[in-house]
């Protein structure tokens, strides 16, 4: 039986409900997918995500397969889309990056070095008191309003903030006089 025959037979069986037949047309058509996918994206890991993408779709797509159609075509130009989805997608989620970036004030942002060291500092934090100090002094909640959020005592909660800044000011080396 020619290669195209049997895709049909598949496409039918699958058509039918055949995971088993739609199997055999991913075990037949994965890599040469997989290649096509690799050379357009250029990121062997996007592509076999991609391709896995691909799959799923066609599984739910396969009662609009055309009869007689290539299967192989079918799969790339399914796989072709998914790969121009995603490329448009972390376009924009790059332009929402940027534009966060670009309005956020100049004292919100601290260099790489100091940014590096204030989550090592952070991380050192014992769980409780960085969600503490994350909440009120980074993003701007009031004490009672963290101590709802995480299910802590309000008088904790102040604890944990004046202990986790003379905690990070000590690691970060300032001074801590304007408390």
């Amino acid at each position: 039986m020619s290669p195209e025959g049997l895709d049909n037979e598949l496409v039918e069986a699958a058509r039918a409900g055949s995971t088993a037949a739609f199997a055999r047309l991913v075990e037949r058509h994965q890599a040469p997918l997989r290649a096509f996918l690799r050379r357009t994206c250029g990121n062997w890991a996007q592509a076999d995500d991609l391709a896995q993408e691909t799959f799923l779709a066609a599984w739910s797509a396969i009662g609009k397969l055309e009869s007689g159609a290539s299967v192989r075509a079918w799969l790339c130009g399914i796989g072709y889309n998914k790969h121009l989805s995603a490329t448009r997608s972390a376009g924009r989620s790059r332009a929402r990056e940027a534009s966060y970036e670009a309005h956020r004030p100049a004292s919100a942002r601290p260099l790489s070095d100091e940014r590096l060291a204030l989550e090592a500092a952070l991380a050192e934090l014992p769980p409780d008191q960085r969600a503490c100090v994350a909440l009120c002094l980074a993003a701007d909640f009031s004490h009672a309003e963290a101590a709802q959020a995480l299910g802590l005592p309000l008088g904790t909660v102040k604890s944990h903030v004046t202990r986790g800044r003379t905690r990070l000011l000590q690691v970060l080396g300032g001074s801590d006089d304007g408390s």
